[in-house]
């Protein structure tokens, strides 16, 4: 059974690393003048470090489920400490894309923690364990601009990887300590080819977790719509904040991921499919707040409230029923569900900057509108003809076709 300090150990990791991926995007005007970089260089930093995020999803996260976990944590871990102070004492552009490179790449130890920790919970209580870890990570990526922020601000940019690679290695200690020496993973049976393959294989055979995973990019492109473009109104009339006054907003979306911890504990009473239809429900509405942002600051708090409550509430959700379906293939399962995260991420910012330069903040908010809307049908047509979390008997033994059954006698998709 999990402590409720080892959970919280587990979030506090898991958001610490999953924040070095985003501790890049207020600094890069002051990278760039520092190293010489051209616009378009320093913009490639925030690029190569979510690609190299997409790509340990997919090559190093799915190893959980073949290596011991604790081993495999803490060398991840070790891994990240040399990234980052590479970032730190990065003298030309070359190497600072390398380090940044690595950074997204080792940064997947995140879903590694989150898989972990699922597979060391019993299945009553799995679904709040996972919120309260997720609840880590998402604290991590909203809190991760400003403490960048002012921490340049007081002490330059190296400083904020110096302190990050610091408090990594700590991590690194720590949880090297406390974890069970046995990660709960099964032997090493399959080789390292095989095993991208069966991720593959995974995705092919179950229609559930290509369900969650197009949930997980639309509700992470509405997301990723709104913060990769709110700075852009708030830097401007009529209200001229502040870098750090902008990197405040993360504090107010922090509530919304702590309330969403609820999630997890609706998830174990099966009521996931209810949980998911209100949180998008309520995704979809944030849009109308967000989008008198320029009339009020008000609307954009409540906005943003609804918005990250809605996006946790749906991601939790995720996670725990997808790892149920294969629980001995969990940390491929996570690593895969997460590719789509990450592409839908890619496009909403992508597609948010861009639109807000030809049209403003009225069609952002459109966007978002449509990817929560999108995501909202999508639910609304596959509520009643999806099954529960449960995975076919070629890939599960007994003891996955019981959960199964269980899951099909009082779970919901």
């Amino acid at each position: 059974m999990l402590s409720r300090g080892l959970v919280v150990l587990f979030a506090v990791a898991c958001g610490a690393a999953v924040a070095n991926v985003y501790f890049s995007q207020p600094l890069l005007v002051t990278i760039g003048h520092d190293l010489a970089m051209s616009p378009a260089l320093v913009g490639s930093v925030v690029t190569l470090t979510h690609v190299g995020y997409g790509l340990g999803l997919f090559f190093l996260v799915p190893l959980g489920d073949v290596v011991d976990r604790r081993r495999l944590v803490v060398a991840q871990l070790l891994f990240l400490v040399a990234a980052l102070a590479l970032v730190a004492v990065a003298r030309t552009a070359a190497i600072l894309l390398a380090g940044m490179a690595a950074t997204g790449l080792l940064a997947v130890v995140t879903q590694t923690l989150v898989a972990f920790a699922a597979s060391l919970a019993p299945s009553a209580v799995r679904g709040r364990v996972v919120g309260l870890v997720t609840s880590g990570v998402v604290i991590g990526i909203l809190l991760a601009r400003t403490v960048s922020g002012l921490m340049a601000d007081l002490a330059g940019w190296r400083s904020v990887y110096l302190a990050s690679a610091s408090l990594t290695a700590l991590l690194a200690l720590v949880l090297y300590r406390v974890l069970p020496r046995h990660g709960d993973a099964p032997p090493a049976t399959l080789r390292y080819g095989q095993l991208l393959r069966s991720t593959v294989t995974l995705f092919a055979r179950e229609r559930l977790l290509r369900l969650r995973a197009l949930f997980g990019l639309l509700i992470f492109a509405a997301f990723s719509t709104l913060w990769s473009s709110v700075a852009l109104p708030l830097s401007g009339a009529p209200y001229f904040l502040s870098h750090g006054a902008i990197g405040a907003l993360g504090l107010i979306g922090v509530a919304g991921a702590l309330a969403a911890t609820m999630a997890g504990r609706l998830n174990d009473r099966g009521l996931s499919r209810r949980t998911t239809g209100i949180a998008l429900a309520l995704l979809a509405a944030s849009w109308l707040p967000l989008s008198c942002t320029r009339s009020s600051l008000w609307a954009l708090v409540v906005g943003v409230i609804l918005l990250d409550l809605a996006v946790q509430a749906v991601h939790v959700t995720n996670q725990t029923l997808v790892y149920a379906l294969h629980p001995e293939a969990g940390s491929r399962l996570i690593g895969g569900y997460m590719v789509f995260y990450s592409i839908g991420s890619a496009a909403g910012a992508i597609a948010a900057t861009s639109l807000y330069t030809v049209a403003g903040w009225g069609a952002v908010c459109v966007l978002g509108a449509g990817f929560s809307c999108l995501g909202f049908a999508l639910w609304a047509f596959t509520r009643h003809s999806t099954p529960a979390a449960a995975g076919p008997a070629a890939l599960s033994g007994p003891a996955s076709q019981e959960t199964s059954r269980k899951g099909a006698s009082r779970g919901e998709a």
